[in-house]
């Protein structure tokens, strides 16, 4: 396959699977807002993540091994076909009139199993259908992708779930899922590279040669680390964002909030498009997450007013397609396409498994800490940075995780080997 029809196929690839991910994306919107009107706890909301996230990283590192040994794109529809038979489930569960709590964390841990499988499958055929020279062009349109499903998915999920109920939600997420698979089963090929027989040794010594690749490359480790903490900050942000804004105003506008982040991310990621490849990915990663961590955390903690909120998720989001693109690009560039997977994978497991940790964090330290912090105060200095009554807590523990997220900027800033990467 010529370089030409490669990348056709990877445009094929990216605009069903990009239509998937959005209706994908609409159901946990959906399932946040029921969770909250039901339990008013951020905790309940941070566990729907943690349940979907914990399997997805225990099964990272062992997963990776056969990602590089099968059939990408069959992995791919089996994983995309378990994940539609979990939506399935809810929708009937809701219709009936049953649906609790305890079925979405047993379903989305199902889904984060099979998300163990589609993502570095996913990965790895991105890598196989794209021309090495269009690498930072297929970043920015992964990155183009992800801002636009941030911009709309919380719009379409409310207008849904507010005229159809989450059975909508359900339907639409359903639909967009059809065109995926069967566009991936019939149209889209993936070339395979040749793949070493599987034997029961072969998961311990790929799990081995991954760790010795990082620890060999202990840039690209540094990198990663880098990433983990600013994934355990960002899922603190998570957990606690829906708690705030709802305590203060309506769905519409945590929806207004989050959309303007993916508008602002369908910027960034046209100035990615455009951009030159830089000297250092590197620097522009720090940078790019420096801003996003100084800006939109202090305007939701110090402000009380929706307006000034979309320009701190304006701010925060804008940087975010840049810092993505580029680590995209560093990553296909430096790791070899014949173990991608299986350090993609061990990558994945160093890199994802603050996430459930923050977003724990997050709804006990909103739910347990801040916000009972914050009753006890009348008319001191806390009332009138933070405000008062429920949220105000929340608003509290975003000037945290402001001065946390700088601080990581400033410490992986002074890592040598992480600066000299490239």
């Amino acid at each position: 396959m010529n370089d030409e029809k490669k990348f056709s196929n990877f445009i094929l690839l990216w605009v069903t699977q990009s239509l998937s991910r959005l209706g994908s994306s609409l159901t946990p919107f959906a399932l946040i807002l029921w969770a909250y009107d039901r339990t008013g706890s951020a905790l309940s909301i941070a566990l729907l993540t943690v349940s979907s996230y914990v399997p997805y990283i225990l099964l990272s590192l062992p997963v990776g091994s056969l990602t590089d040994r099968m059939e990408k794109k069959r992995l791919m529809l089996l994983a995309d076909t378990a994940s539609a038979l979990c939506t399935l489930l809810i929708l009937f569960v809701w219709i009936s009139g049953n649906l609790e709590l305890w079925h979405l964390y047993l379903v989305n841990s199902i889904t984060g199993t099979a998300q163990a499988f589609q993502q570095p499958a996913s990965e790895v055929a991105i890598t196989l259908v794209t021309p090495e020279d269009k690498y930072q062009k297929a970043g920015s349109l992964n990155a183009l992708a992800s801002s636009v499903i941030n911009m709309a998915s919380p719009v379409i999920a409310t207008a849904l779930y507010s005229s159809g109920g989450l059975s909508l939600v359900i339907i639409v997420d359903l639909s967009t899922f059809a065109v995926a698979f069967l566009s991936l089963l019939f149209f889209v090929r993936i070339p395979e590279m040749k793949r070493e027989k599987l034997e029961e040794n072969h998961i311990m010594m790929d799990l081995k040669e991954a760790l010795r690749f990082l620890r060999e490359n202990i840039g690209i480790l540094q990198v990663i680390l880098f990433l983990a903490a600013i994934n355990f900050i960002a899922s603190i942000y998570n957990a606690a964002l829906p708690a705030m804004i709802l305590s203060f105003e309506r769905e519409s506008t945590l929806a207004a909030v989050q959309s303007t982040a993916g508008i602002a991310m369908i910027l960034g990621s046209t100035v990615a498009t455009m951009m030159p490849v830089p000297k250092s990915r590197v620097k522009i990663i720090i940078i790019s997450l420096f801003i996003s961590m100084s800006t939109e955390n202090f305007m939701l903690s110090f402000f009380r007013k929706p307006a000034l909120w979309c320009i701190g998720a304006f701010l925060g989001w804008l940087c975010i397609p840049v810092m993505n693109t580029n680590l995209d690009a560093l990553m296909r560039s430096q790791i070899p396409s014949s173990i991608q997977g299986r350090v993609y994978s061990a990558r994945n497991m160093l890199q994802f498994f603050t996430i459930p940790l923050g977003y724990l964090a997050g709804g006990f330290l909103v739910d347990s800490v801040f916000e009972p912090f914050m009753v006890g105060k009348h008319n001191t200095v806390f009332n009138q940075l933070f405000g008062t009554g429920k949220g105000s807590g929340a608003a509290f523990l975003f000037a945290v995780i402001g001065v946390m997220g700088v601080l990581v900027c400033l410490l992986f800033s002074s890592f040598k080997a992480m600066r000299k990467l490239e």
